[in-house]
């Protein structure tokens, strides 16, 4: 089943947890979301300060948000949310369908290693800016699925709000971004 845009509507606190395990159909590929991070108003997040770039973090939820990186990689979000700023980051995916066209665009990786990280994962999937502002659904589907278990710990790379566990994972994945330390010492959330 499609995910309506009000799965998109509520806290990003709730959302993030309950993408994990979904699938993300674009370009004729499909992957199963694996780790994903959340973002409200805290300092570490776009949407702490409005800006042009954030606006839309603050003003819809259901919505792509698609922004450079470091001016290098591109990174995929969902925007969340109805009451507050708030996006959905989503850090790793196992590739299911269309990996010869993923592995045209990566580079001869291992499967684990395709979609492990935001920059490899909109890479492998052809995403960038121009998929930016549209609405989950129009060029990108966001299938619903579940993931058996779902840890939770800190983000990975911040310097601001970095103690918040809002990263969120499949720990029975092997294409899950992060330390091994980092992944042995997360919180079980939820057990299904």
């Amino acid at each position: 089943m499609t995910l309506p845009a009000e799965f998109f509507a509520r806290p990003t606190l709730e959302i993030a947890p309950d993408l994990v395990g979904c699938l993300i159909e674009y370009r004729s590929c499909l992957v199963r979301i694996v780790e994903v991070e959340a973002y409200t108003d805290d300092e570490a997040s776009h949407g702490f300060r409005r800006t042009p770039r954030s606006a839309i973090m603050h003003d819809s939820f259901g919505h792509v948000y698609v922004y450079r990186s470091y001016g290098v990689h591109f990174c995929l979000n969902f925007t969340t949310d109805k009451r507050m700023s708030g996006a959905v980051l989503i850090r790793a995916a196992e590739a299911i369908k269309g990996i010869g066209a993923m592995r045209r665009r990566r580079g001869d990786v291992k499967l684990a290693d395709l979609c492990r990280g935001p920059g490899n994962l909109t890479l492998a999937l052809g995403i960038d800016l121009s998929l930016n502002e549209s609405r989950v659904g129009e060029k990108l589907i966001v299938h619903d699925g579940r993931a058996t278990a779902v840890k939770s710990s800190t983000r990975i790379g911040l310097s601001k709000a970095k103690d918040h566990q809002w990263r969120f994972f499949d720990p029975d994945s092997n294409c899950v971004s992060g330390t091994k330390a980092l992944n042995n010492s997360a919180k079980l959330l939820l057990n299904r």
